[in-house]
């Protein structure tokens, strides 16, 4: 699904690659949230709407974005408050959009740690250099920080290739993408289902499956995991050095 309305499940268009980009645009004005979704479409991304606070956890939950764009002023949390709560455990980019124009509030934005502000009503052609600008900025960074350590092990985040102590340990493909996975978030918990939602099978016995199959490429006991370990009731983590 290229674009969806969350509380809706409105599905816009099917023709974009799933390896596209994938943005959550959070506003409560269902005009501008679909405007801004239809031309995000029409340049390439894949764009899912929530039209609340709440919707967009849920979106969370189950999909892994690229990137937000994140109305202030909405009812229940407003965008403030859910950039800051974000930001707790993850850093995924955030363009914050608001119709206040006074410094103060857009001082306030940028304290929560998102990484670009946009005040309303905004040029469609801006929003999306400032996405752009926005996701060449991380891609530098997740190439910066490039690997992950994990005893004699390193991943190379973007070949996806591990190696123990030189010398290239197979991959098949699902293992890759949950290596990247954990890559985004190390030190924090990832659901199964989440796992699950972002492969081809979509099953979290599927994701059990694998992550036994990984752990016996990593561990030096794959029954008393040092690196991928589960956590009850969450799911799994992976603890880099």
């Amino acid at each position: 699904m290229a674009v969806s309305e969350i509380s809706a499940h409105a599905q816009l268009c099917n023709a974009i690659s799933d390896e596209a980009s994938h943005i959550l645009v959070i506003d409560d004005d269902s005009r501008i949230r679909g405007l801004i979704g239809k031309y995000l479409v029409e340049n390439g991304f894949r764009v899912t709407l929530a039209e609340s606070s709440d919707v967009a956890r849920a979106a969370m939950r189950g999909l892994i974005f690229d990137l937000l764009v994140l109305d202030v002023t909405m009812p229940g949390d407003d965008g403030i408050v859910l950039a800051k709560e974000i930001r707790q455990s993850s850093d995924i980019p955030i363009i914050m959009l608001t119709a206040r124009s006074e410094p103060e509030e857009r001082i306030k934005g940028l304290e929560t740690g998102v990484d670009d502000y946009v005040p309303k009503p905004c040029e469609p052609r801006e929003l999306l250099l400032r996405i752009n600008n926005v996701l060449r900025r991380a891609e530098l960074k997740n190439d910066e920080a490039g690997e992950l350590q994990m005893g004699s092990f390193v991943f190379h985040i973007a070949r996806g290739e591990l190696k123990k102590e030189g010398k290239s340990v197979k991959l098949t493909e699902r293992e890759r993408d949950l290596l990247r996975l954990f890559a985004q978030r190390p030190g924090s918990p990832i659901p199964r289902h989440e796992l699950a939602t972002s492969g081809a099978n979509g099953s979290e016995r599927a994701v059990d499956v694998q992550i036994n199959r990984l752990r016996r490429k990593l561990e030096a006991d794959p029954s008393n995991p040092v690196y991928l370990q589960t956590v009850r009731g969450k799911g799994y983590i992976l603890h880099a050095e």
